[in-house]
């Protein structure tokens, strides 16, 4: 496993030698753009012919892929969204268009809750960069399947049919990101009753999913009778009590996005506390990357998931538009961090290197040795989400 150092000289080597100003945000976004697209378009070359496939990740030197069913299969078209988003290249468009159809069967998939993340990452952003009707359609049934695991008695969406650790009815904090999906489509419907579901979700979720201190549980499963809690566990994280870096993100990501879509301040405040929470951790590296698991014990050999800084930096983005002063700009910065972090040769993987995938240091799940230390595409996803958001800002 390659080691990534915490020292100031590493640090140095991509804000400039000691004394020197760190490259400008403008010049490094745009580059970062460029190295990106670049890659990706091997990525997409490389699955083109491969009827329905998609790209999942590249552990030991051997592409891993998947077809629509895998709750990863959106990222990767959304990322051709992102690249195509920033400079209209053609040549990108045709790829996203391409990748985003071999999605398109899920929107009638009732069996996991992670249709949104399928849908509304690749014909969410297609529809929002073209205007193509048959994407809006598409968007419709898929809330309208995601709406069918919400069961009143609980007020959840549940998250998985499995019951394993004797789980009745298991809600994981990665379903927060699929509520944005029923939002868009109770405006887009008006069927008011998706965004009663995806506030129900989001209120119970705060109720019970999260500890004082602003972290949260993976896993709560819920009786089916009285609604209420009967576990609180992990199935990623390092222990039940502990906070798992990902899972903290999702969160934040989580109620950022309600925040934006309800102007509930209950859902603002909830982000607020959660991103103090990361930003303040002892264990948050220097570099802004957080190791696989707060928890973890902090040491150059401890996994770190670059997946878990792109989530968050997309969302303190977004959330430094919602709060002011002072606050608004720690955000701001603390994300900046992080941007800078991958951007650097520390974790943007060489052109044609990494399997084709941009960002290197991911962690999937570390408890199965399921890609550890290996790129993601949702690394990558919210990586360019990232990216395109901080150069929004700085053309404002």
């Amino acid at each position: 496993m390659k080691k990534i150092t915490l020292s100031v000289l590493t640090l140095l080597l991509f804000v400039g030698c000691a004394g020197d100003a760190p490259q400008p945000l403008n010049e490094l976004v745009d580059e970062a753009l460029v190295r990106a697209e670049r890659q990706a378009l091997l990525l997409a070359a490389k699955y083109r012919d491969q009827d329905g496939r998609l790209p999942q990740s590249w552990e030991h030197g051997e592409d891993v892929s998947s077809d629509s069913r895998w709750w990863c299969s959106g990222f990767f078209p959304g990322t051709l969204w992102y690249l195509y988003e920033n400079n209209r290249n053609p040549e990108v468009l045709e790829y996203a268009r391409l990748y985003t159809a071999r999605v398109e069967r899920e929107q009638f998939t009732t069996d996991n809750h992670d249709v949104g993340f399928m849908l509304f990452c690749s014909f969410g952003n297609g529809l929002r960069l073209t205007g193509d009707s048959t994407y809006r359609q598409v968007l419709l049934n898929g809330a309208r399947s995601l709406a069918t695991r919400f069961r009143p008695e609980v007020g959840l969406i549940r998250s998985w049919d499995h019951s394993r650790e004797k789980w009745q009815y298991p809600v994981i904090i990665d379903n927060m990101m699929n509520l944005e999906l029923l939002m868009w489509a109770a405006e887009n419907s008006g069927d008011s009753t998706l965004r009663e579901m995806a506030c129900s979700h989001a209120d119970k979720t705060l109720e019970h999913h999260f500890r004082p201190d602003g972290s949260s549980w993976h896993v709560v499963s819920y009786d089916t009778l009285s609604g209420k809690p009967h576990l609180k566990q992990t199935h990623q994280g390092l222990s039940d009590d502990s906070a798992w870096s990902r899972g903290q993100s999702w969160g934040l990501y989580g109620y950022t996005c309600m925040y934006r879509w309800t102007g509930d301040d209950r859902y603002l405040q909830q982000a607020r506390r959660i991103a103090h929470f990361l930003l303040e951790h002892p264990n948050m590296p220097d570099d802004g990357i957080p190791y696989w698991d707060y928890d973890a014990p902090a040491g150059p050999e401890t996994p770190r998931d670059a997946s878990a800084a792109a989530i968050m930096a997309s969302a303190l983005l977004e959330l430094s538009g919602f709060t002011q002063g002072e606050e608004s700009q720690t955000f701001r910065d603390f994300a900046i961090r992080q941007i800078r972090t991958l951007a650097s040769p520390e974790y943007t993987a060489p052109v044609g290197e990494n399997g084709n995938f941009i960002l290197m240091h991911g962690t999937g799940a570390y408890p199965f040795d399921s890609e550890v230390d290996a790129p993601l595409t949702y690394a990558d996803y919210y990586y360019l989400e990232a990216l395109t958001r901080l150069r929004g800002l700085l053309h404002a």
